[in-house]
């Protein structure tokens, strides 16, 4: 069971996707609204879920014909980096500049106790399906990061799956690490969507399987594809050490980083559409625009 946002009549709506493509509208506010209702009533969101559809009617419209919108307007946006083997190897080549041969701080943080976490996007600067990414000015290497996003709660609950793009610059972080935030953190460098999945229909959340594509021209230039299984780090590590000292607000997402690297030659373009699928999540489908074009 999915849950989406979408633009009814200039309003968002909240509803629910079956894995038979069937939607159902719900009466909540937001995501948000879904889980804290069924919290107080001491049923999972599914079983309310369930509950409204079972006393209502599926729409006739299909999923391709809604104006979907980021299923969550989350508060804050963070995320894990070096998670997988392929992350490690890529910043290497970026710090090092080709020479695999050289131990980088890279190697200590993906055999280290302690994760890279790192402050990622706000509501304001995150995008949904449909939306528009936005290469930055000063960057001639950058590239989509496919991610499994988690949505957490105040308390670091997981309470739901997402997709994530987290774009990045491949030349700015591998000149300087201290470069990071400005590496991964701009005005529409975020993406999410296009769907929350309940975690209680996610059977096992270390065997989805990730697939990024990118088109230029209608013609596809890039693909990749990976498994939550080649994760170095456990999610449940993830969000303790988001947690540990910190405080979170409602919806804010943990994306828990890629395993997808375009080629070292490639780089984004404006015009370019980047294509996410997580299987039982959705595609998350974004456009590219240059730094300084109007959404």
């Amino acid at each position: 069971m999915r849950i989406i946002r979408y633009a009814n009549e200039g309003v968002a709506q909240l509803a629910a996707v079956t894995d038979n493509e069937e939607i159902y509208l719900l009466p909540q506010r937001d995501y948000l609204a879904l889980v804290h209702e069924a919290a107080e009533r001491g049923i999972s969101p599914l079983q309310l879920v369930n509950e409204t559809a079972s006393n209502s009617k599926a729409l006739s419209s299909s999923l391709e014909q809604l104006q979907l919108l980021v299923p969550i307007e989350a508060p804050e946006v963070w995320a894990a980096g070096v998670t997988y083997e392929r992350s490690r190897d890529a910043r290497n080549y970026e710090a090092t500049e080709g020479r695999l041969d050289a131990t980088t701080f890279y190697d200590k943080v993906y055999d280290a106790v302690r994760p890279e976490i790192f402050f990622k996007s706000t509501a304001a600067r995150t995008v949904g399906p449909g939306g528009d990414v936005q290469l930055r000015s000063d960057s001639v290497w950058q590239v989509p990061e496919p991610e499994l996003g988690l949505v957490l709660s105040a308390s670091g609950q997981l309470i739901g799956y997402t997709a994530g793009n987290d774009m990045s610059c491949r030349d700015i972080e591998g000149e300087n690490p201290l470069y990071l935030p400005q590496a991964k953190m701009w005005k529409r460098s975020c993406s999410l969507g296009p769907a929350i999945r309940l975690p209680e229909t996610v059977e096992d959340p270390y065997n989805l399987q990730i697939t990024s594509r990118i088109y230029r021209n209608g013609e596809q230039v890039v693909e990749g594809t990976a498994n939550t299984g080649q994760l170095k780090r456990k999610l449940e590590e993830l969000i303790q050490f988001l947690i540990r000292d910190n405080e979170l607000f409602d919806g804010t997402v943990l994306l828990t980083g890629t395993c997808i690297v375009p080629p070292n030659e490639f780089t984004l373009a404006p015009g370019d559409r980047i294509e996410i699928n997580i299987a039982g999540i959705g595609t998350l489908i974004n456009h590219v625009v240059d730094a300084g074009q109007s959404s």
